[in-house]
């Protein structure tokens, strides 16, 4: 079962990608309005910001991405996908405090004339790097442990409808 031999498994990933791009977007969203308006620490910011984000995605895969995926009860399923993104959260929370600091020093050595501060940007590309490697964690995780009951194979209306069986004509059999 891999993405590079299963146009079902193909199909799931982009919609995963794609599960994944809102889950983004709601994180991106929230951590700039938990840190820029409402003054929270970066790291927490995020820690919220992700949290949130995950919910979003759970609900997303489970009922789309996944939706074959019911031969686990749904409780324990986001138990599964709570797990997996808490590892993923620690591997995100050291590396976007590292990386922002790491950019922050960069931009600010540079002194370019930006349209944005150089710490909204800092802390934006350092957030889009940590998604970036989380993504893939996240995703093999996810397919092989999380939705491990659902087969690599063809199955419902993704790949279309299944083939007519073959018709024997009365008397060649």
């Amino acid at each position: 079962m891999t993405i590079f031999n299963s146009k079902q498994e193909r199909i799931r990933f982009l919609k995963f990608a794609f599960v994944g791009v809102t889950g983004t977007i709601v994180d991106f969203g929230l951590m700039n309005l938990f840190s820029l308006v409402f003054n929270v620490p970066l790291v927490w910011a995020q820690v919220l910001s992700f949290s949130i984000a995950v919910i979003n995605n759970f609900l997303w895969n489970r009922f789309w991405t996944y939706p074959d995926s019911r031969a686990k009860a749904a409780h324990f399923q986001l138990l599964q996908f709570a797990l997996i993104n808490v590892v993923g959260i620690s591997i995100r929370t050291p590396l976007i405090s590292w990386l922002d600091t790491r950019i922050l020093k960069l931009l600010s050595s540079r002194q370019l004339s930006l349209p944005l501060k150089d710490n909204i940007i800092s802390q934006n590309v350092a957030l889009a790097i940590s998604i970036g490697v989380v993504m893939l964690w996240n995703y093999f995780a996810n397919r092989y442990w999380t939705y491990s009951d659902v087969s690599a194979e063809k199955s419902g209306p993704v790949d279309g409808p299944p083939a007519e069986p073959p018709t024997v004509e009365p008397g060649k059999e």
